[in-house]
Formats: structure tokens, C-alpha cells, sequence
């Protein structure tokens, strides 16, 4: 059954256009509220955070209206990454989590993230129950007048979220001597995580924190990593970070300016995790695009690589069913169940700097853990159809397996957010894999113009 308001990651789309309306966002907190009130005698409360798009203050208040109005107490954060808005769902008790955010998007998308007590993103039955009461008459959700609910901004989440992700770190622990670059992309964590970091004893030099509602990912950010690049070399730093929109992944440049992708960040606290005999499950959750690299690297220190769909909902799914608490993506999505229900840049680089601190190693050696193979990933928009099931496309992609063999993986798949068919190939032989995917290309280009 085809869902009308939820994708891949929430609700998502172009502010002030539907879905992403006033309107529906006023439904979606009268109806996610409705159904997260338990019938208990207690005050059901919802907490909900945004980050710094111009559309968050208009989406923010028409949910804060929707939740009130069917009898919930709202807690307003302001502007707090995605992983804190989890974090202190579970940590005030709340019935339900919200953030708003279009996590690495430009900042005239938006969105509507939502959690459950626990601080998961809901399942899929939630979310179409959701749905089925955003398209009845939302006039029967009202709550008589003597139990409308009450507002209030927590004052102190900074405060809450910066001494919780400090207390990840072991004890005693400190980033003294340390000189790191963060770039907070003019997004939700632009006060938090440099906070943390200098209050860890680092020395902080800060790009991307001066948000002004429309510059959030504007040349900066995870996605935009060339002005941390030139910083980091600028002041000679030990490390630079960059955080995306919603504060849930990140990127790593080490001391000479080159970029550490997720899957050697995930290599690193996998081994250091195992050595500690932290490491759970015997192994870590990635998704089909992480690098061939990464499991046989992780073969090598006896671990296991278990292969979920792109998206971190499917890697904390398997992770959360099979016991793993390390997990994530190539691009920087890393999930570390021990502490957070969702991705945490901030968190994820903490991590990643206790073993530069503990093995007293440049970033570069402590991230340098496998050679990934050559890996290339190309994108074919459409118009419409389905390219995948013609057959021109189908021979090939049939082709490019049987070249590949057992040196290499073809990932091919459509995109959950664009009409775009997404190719990846990667192999021993970098011209292979390059001939693979240009041929698939080729085929999927003359599917869709037919």
C-alpha cells in the first residue's frame, strides 16, 4: 500500500507546498498525538525540535497548535540536532519526539520527523495509522477545552544534550591539546557541538555557525566539506568535523585535509570497540553501498559485515533486532546504539577522537584502516516509467554481474527522495567497474527517453 504523506524519512518537500503545509503539519500533531495518548491518567507530553530553516518557526508552531488542541503538553527545544531531540524524548518521559528538518536539503525543503517514546523512528503501521486520521475529520480529535494542553520551551536542552554526549567519552578523558575545526552547517548543532568540544578542553575553531534561516548546507556542511578542507589546513588543525543540517552524520578531514569517509570511521571504533570487548554481535550493520574494503577488513579482524537497504531506519532495524550496536553509512550516518537511537555526528566524532587521544596517532593513521576499492556511483534522473524493468536495462545490469564476478558488487536502485536511478559498481579493476556502470548507464539513459 503506498503511503500518501510519509517517505523514506518522515514527511519531506518544498516548505509552503504540500505536504509540507501548514495545514497538514497542524493534522500531523493532532493526529500522531491522538494516537500516542494512551488513555492514561497522566498529562501526555511530546517533545519537538527543529533545526534553523526559516520554515521551521511556521511548521513548529502549526504542530504545536495540532498537539495542543487534542490535549498534549508541548516541550519546545528551538534549534537542537536530530539525535538530541531523540535523546530527550526518552529523557523527559515524552510520548513522542518531533523534529523538523530536511537534515542535508536546501533550506526551502522541510520536514517532519517523528519518534516513539523509546526514541525510534516509527514503524511503517504507525505511520499509515497517522495517515488514515490526517485525511478524516480532524474536528473529533479535539480535546474538550478544560484539557487543551500547555506549551513550554525547555530552557536547559543544550545544557541537557552537551553534558549527555560528554559522558559518552570514558572517564577522564579530554581533548587538550587538540586543535579542531567544526563546521555545524549553519544547521542545528551550530551551538551544541562546539560547546561540547571546548568544554572537553579542545581548541574549537567554528565555520558554519551563523545561521540566518536560509543558509543552512549553503556551501558548507557534510555535503560541502571544501570550506573545512581549506580551514583545517589553514590553521594547521589536528581534525576537522562537519556536521549536516540535522546534526545526524558527519564527516571527517584529517590533519593534511583529506576526507575520512564513514566507512573508515566505522572501521576504527569496530576494532577499538572489539579490542575493548565492547563490540556486540561479532560484527557491525552497513548498508549495500558501504566499500568491499570495510567487510574484508572486518573479515580480517574476525568480525562480520551485515548488508541492509540505504537508509539508517534499515541499519538500527537489524540492529535493534540482532543485537549489533555499532552501524551505519558510507556517508557518515554512523549509529552507536550503546548511547543514541539515531545517527549522532557529534557523538560518532567523540568516539573517534578517544582513540586519537588514547593512541596518541595524526588522524590520518588512526583513520586509515583498509584501502578501499575503487567504487564508482552514478545518478540517471527520469521522468517517468520504470527504467529498472526494461529489458535493455535488465541485460545489462545482467552483464555487468558477470563481469564482476566475485571481485567486485553492483548495487543498482532507485532513489527513495527523486526520480533518480541510482548505479554503483566496485571492484578490484577500476576500469571493469568503470565500464560496468557506463554501459548500465547508457541502458537506463535510453530507457528513460524512450
Amino acid at each position: 500500500m503506498s503511503r500518501r504523506y510519509f517517505g523514506t524519512d518522515g514527511i519531506r518537500g518544498l516548505a509552503n507546498k504540500h505536504p509540507m503545509t501548514s495545514e497538514i503539519a497542524l493534522k500531523v500533531g493532532m493526529a500522531a498525538g491522538k494516537i500516542f495518548q494512551t488513555g492514561s491518567n497522566y498529562r501526555h507530553r511530546v517533545v519537538i525540535g527543529k533545526d534553523t530553516r526559516l520554515s521551521g518557526y511556521m511548521l513548529e508552531a502549526a504542530l504545536m497548535s495540532g498537539f495542543t488542541a487534542v490535549g498534549m503538553d508541548v516541550f519546545l527545544l528551538g534549534p537542537m540536532p536530530t539525535p538530541a531531540v531523540a535523546m530527550l524524548t526518552r529523557s523527559l518521559r515524552a510520548d513522542l519526539g518531533v523534529m523538523i528538518s530536511a537534515s542535508h536539503n536546501p533550506f526551502d525543503d522541510n520536514g517532519i520527523k517523528l519518534f516513539d517514546p523509546d526514541g525510534y523512528k516509527l514503524s511503517d503501521d504507525t505511520e499509515r495509522r497517522i495517515e488514515d486520521l490526517i485525511d478524516s475529520d480532524t474536528a473529533s480529535l479535539l480535546a474538550p477545552a478544560s484539557a487543551i494542553g500547555r506549551a513550554t520551551r525547555v530552557e536547559s536542552a543544550q545544557e541537557r544534550y552537551i553534558e549527555f554526549a560528554k559522558r559518552t567519552l570514558p572517564k577522564n578523558l579530554r581533548l587538550d591539546g587538540l586543535r579542531i575545526v567544526i563546521d555545524c552547517a549553519n544547521g542545528a548543532g551550530y551551538k551544541v557541538a562546539p560547546e561540547a568540544l571546548w568544554e572537553l578542553g579542545a581548541e574549537v575553531v567554528k565555520i558554519g555557525v551563523e545561521p540566518n534561516g536560509r543558509n543552512i548546507n549553503d556551501k558548507c556542511g557534510s555535503t560541502a566539506p571544501d570550506a573545512l578542507i581549506a580551514k583545517v589546513r589553514e590553521v594547521r588543525a589536528d581534525i576537522g568535523i562537519a556536521l549536516d543540517g540535522d546534526a545526524d552524520r558527519v564527516v571527517i578531514v584529517n590533519e593534511k585535509g583529506d576526507i575520512v569517509d564513514g566507512d573508515q570511521v566505522m572501521a576504527v571504533i569496530a576494532e577499538e570497540w572489539h579490542r575493548s570487548g565492547k563490540l556486540t554481535a561479532g560484527g557491525v550493520v552497513a548498508t549495500v553501498m558501504s566499500n568491499l574494503g570495510l567487510e574484508r577488513y572486518l573479515k580480517s579482524l574476525g568480525l562480520d559485515m551485515v548488508r541492509t537497504p540505504v537508509g539508517d531506519r534499515y541499519v538500527v532495524e537489524h540492529m535493534r533486532k540482532h543485537g549489533y550496536n555499532v552501524g551505519g553509512e558510507q556517508s557518515g550516518h554512523i549509529v552507536l546504539s550503546d548511547y543514541v537511537t539515531t545517527g549522532d555526528g557529534l557523538i560518532t566524532a567523540l568516539q573517534l577522537l578517544a582513540v586519537v587521544v588514547s593512541t596518541g596517532s595524526p588522524v590520518s593513521e588512526v583513520t586509515k584502516r583498509f584501502e578501499p576499492l575503487p567504487q564508482i556511483l552514478r545518478n540517471v534522473r527520469y521522468s517517468s516509467g520504470s527504467p529498472l524493468e526494461d529489458t535493455r536495462v535488465v541485460k545489462a545490469i545482467d552483464a555487468g554481474k558477470a563481469k564482476l564476478g566475485e571481485a567486485g558488487r553492483l548495487v543498482i536502485r532507485p532513489s527513495g527522495t527523486e526520480p533518480v536511478i541510482r548505479v554503483m559498481a566496485e571492484g578490484d579493476d577500476e576500469r571493469l567497474v568503470s565500464n560496468v556502470v557506463g554501459d548500465i548507464v547508457e541502458a537506463v539513459r535510453a530507457a528513460a527517453a524512450a
